[in-house]
């Protein structure tokens, strides 16, 4: 996380594309609750059409917030993978937002404004704004 004016900006870094989804995943959820306590309740798959790669991850992170709003459930951790469509694959081990303590604002939403997600030296690195 990183200070950023009245909203929450995150930033993530694996070694491949995927990876760095999964990690801006932990980062986002990580900004507003603590999951420490809580135990994986279900599985979930969620498949992201084909797009550039910052659409592919803003899709990502759209379906969590959809998620938390919708069916009270968060992730505790996340695996991406390509699809064959040239999508991404996620799954996500889910825990109701009842299980978590919340320890910050919660976002409502994705900004497309200084999103950057690609390759970054010998890896892959993303910077988000979360309107909070």
């Amino acid at each position: 996380m990183v200070p950023h004016t009245a909203d929450v900006r995150i930033e993530a870094w694996a070694p491949d594309r995927e990876g760095c989804v999964a990690e801006a995943v932990t980062a986002m959820v990580d900004t507003f609750v603590d999951p420490s306590g809580a135990t994986p309740e279900a599985d979930v798959e969620f498949h992201v059409p084909p797009g550039d790669d910052p659409d592919l991850l803003v899709g990502v992170l759209d379906e969590v917030i959809f998620r938390m709003e919708t069916e009270g459930e968060l992730p505790l951790t996340t695996e991406a993978r390509s699809a064959d469509d040239g999508g991404l694959l996620v799954r996500w081990s889910m825990t109701g937002t009842d299980a978590v303590e919340l320890v910050g604002a919660v976002p409502k939403a994705v900004s497309l404004h200084e999103l950057r997600f690609g390759p970054d030296g010998g890896g892959w690195s993303c910077a988000v704004t979360l309107d909070v």
